[in-house]
């Protein structure tokens, strides 16, 4: 069996950043695959976050696009992290899976 050479953890976005009763779009809240504390959290800090979706419009060769982000810092106490994105993920994407890339590394 070949050895996985995957540059990038699973992650889930959950929402955005919110109150009782507002919601904050430029910031969302994204779940990492194996982190359950803020400080295992702490290794992601500055990481960058890609969602990766189809479009039906192909462009350049491929129906493949990616929206960019940067994990930002830790939200709460389960290993959640806040991110932005350079352009928001819209709502639509609440439980879809995003990859935190393992770079820029700093170790």
């Amino acid at each position: 069996m070949a050895e996985s050479h995957r540059l990038y953890v699973k992650g889930k976005h959950l929402s955005y950043q919110r109150s009782k009763r507002t919601n904050n779009p430029n910031v969302s809240l994204i779940q990492i695959e194996g982190v359950a504390t803020p400080q295992d959290a702490q290794f992601y800090l500055g990481k960058r976050v890609a969602f990766v979706y189809r479009a039906s419009k192909e462009v350049r060769g491929t129906k493949i696009r990616v929206m960019w982000g940067k994990v930002t810092r830790t939200h709460g106490n389960s290993g959640v992290v806040r991110a932005t994105f350079s352009k928001n993920l819209p709502p639509k994407t609440f439980g879809a899976t995003v990859r935190v890339m393992l770079y820029p590394s700093n170790i």
